[in-house]
């Protein structure tokens, strides 16, 4: 998985108005468990940036205060009128303990159904899996050559090494439907 530094530093003064403080300094109020002890601490808000408008799933690499810690985003809590970030939830995660993350899903190659004049649509974006940090690739890619007209790639279609998928199996991922233009030359050629 790529991986990304961010800098933190550790809050005194936690509740509402600790946290209000922080947020005026253009400072996000950010939480990491799942270690030894929770920690509490803050990160400058524009470095979020690359992390947060992105498809991409990062392994985040934090300093806070000098002390190394390797984590994922868990949650975050956005302003509902100005959508900037309000919290973070962070979760500490170790070589030897499976974790569980959402992957982008990318789809790759020209389907047989979209040549045959078939919509290709996407439903879901991203995967949940479960599996050890250095076996989790940085996006799952689909290989939809073979998609005929009128069928669906479902999640229990799909098998990786390393890593189980957790959505439920019977849930399209992609799918090859017909439009209104196939079926009428569908039609036309039937009755010829």
């Amino acid at each position: 998985m790529k991986s990304i530094e961010l800098k933190g530093a550790v809050r005194e003064n936690l509740g509402k108005k600790g946290s209000k403080k922080i947020r005026t300094n253009e400072q996000v109020p950010c939480i990491l468990y799942g270690g030894e002890k929770n920690i509490y601490f803050s990160v400058v808000e524009r470095d979020l940036k690359p992390i947060l408008y992105t498809p991409e799933v990062y392994l985040i690499k934090l300093d806070v205060d000098g002390k190394q810690y390797t984590a994922k985003i868990q949650d975050i809590q956005f302003h509902p009128v100005s959508d900037s970030p309000i919290h973070i939830d962070f979760l500490q995660v170790f070589d030897d303990k499976k974790v569980t993350i959402e992957l982008p899903v990318k789809v790759n190659g020209s389907s047989v159904g979209v040549r045959e004049g078939g919509k290709l649509t996407q439903e879901l974006r991203k995967l949940k899996v479960k599996g050890f940090i250095k076996d989790l690739p940085n996006e799952i890619n689909l290989d939809i050559t073979e998609l005929a007209l009128g069928k669906s790639m479902r999640v229990g279609d799909l098998n990786f090494q390393g890593f189980e998928i957790l959505n439920i199996k019977t849930n399209p991922v992609v799918s090859v439907r017909a439009t209104r233009a196939s079926r009428n030359a569908a039609e036309e050629a039937a009755k010829s």
